[in-house]
């Protein structure tokens, strides 16, 4: 099943900043567009896995 999400990025003080709209807590700094898109990309993984797994907890 493939999900889709919103990032918001933007430029502020030389530096690039986002943040998935969908998902509380994935947010990110990077100094480039590329490198940003690519952390928010991993932080995503890890918290949809991690939400995954506490779901399937009893």
């Amino acid at each position: 099943m493939d999900s889709q999400y919103t990032a918001v990025i933007k430029q502020e003080d030389g530096r690039w900043i986002g943040w998935i709209e969908e998902v509380p807590g994935v947010n990110c700094q990077e100094r480039t567009r590329e490198e940003l898109l690519e952390t928010l990309r991993m932080t995503l993984t890890e918290a949809t896995d991690l939400n995954r797994r506490y779901s399937r907890e009893p």
